[in-house]
């Protein structure tokens, strides 16, 4: 439910995933991988970020 809570947070340009608490990175970065948004997500947690 957080991972949500911040995966929105940072489609929505409110905070960055380099700010999501290191507990729900993961989470973060499934839940917006998983929303067709990889440019989002740094490459070592298996998105496109730079």
């Amino acid at each position: 439910m957080m991972a949500m809570f911040f995966a929105q947070r940072v489609i929505l340009g409110k905070t960055t995933f380099e700010n999501v608490p290191k507990a729900l990175k993961a989470g973060v970065a499934e839940v917006l991988i998983d929303s067709g948004l990889p440019e989002l997500v740094p490459a070592e947690y298996g998105g496109t970020a730079a």
